[in-house]
């Protein structure tokens, strides 16, 4: 199903990655319009797809989660079976945030989140005892700079 986003959907859109806890009256007023219509949108932004699932954000540091790893995996093997073990094993484990499929010399890039290297190295040897890798390089984040899950919405 596709949607047509006008300049109304941007401003909801907005308002919800800001802030998807505020009230609908809240973003009612804050993009010009009344509660009913605001709800039809994101009703239907949510049917379309456009809206996925709503969650919190977390401070990973406040909860002890103090080292975030970018993991660079090089690998010889790409056949199917192979592939479907490896994602197995990526979406089993809670550490990996984030998993990318590369073009380049690079296969795959995790973002890995751990309380400590000594837990990245736990991470780092159940994952090679699941799979081959030819190549694994762990680069530590010494700090984070920005991170979003905002979208630039502009027109």
């Amino acid at each position: 199903m596709s949607v047509r986003i006008d300049e109304t959907d941007r401003k909801i859109l907005g308002e919800l990655q800001r802030d998807a806890s505020q009230s609908l009256d809240d973003i009612a007023k804050a993009v010009g319009s009344s509660k009913t219509p605001v709800w039809n949108r994101i009703r239907k932004l949510k049917e379309a797809g456009v809206i996925g699932q709503q969650t919190v954000v977390l401070d990973p540091e406040a909860l002890g989660f103090e080292a975030c790893f970018f993991v660079l995996i090089r690998t010889s093997a790409h056949e199917a079976d192979w592939q479907a073990k490896f994602l197995k094993a990526l979406k089993e484990r809670p550490e990996v945030q984030e998993a990318h499929r590369l073009a380049g010399d690079i296969d795959y890039i995790l973002k890995v989140r751990v309380k400590n290297a000594r837990a990245y190295d736990a991470f780092y040897q159940a994952l090679i005892s699941e799979v081959r890798i030819h190549n694994v390089t762990a680069l530590l984040s010494m700090e984070e700079i920005k991170s979003t899950t905002m979208l630039p919405l502009g027109a």
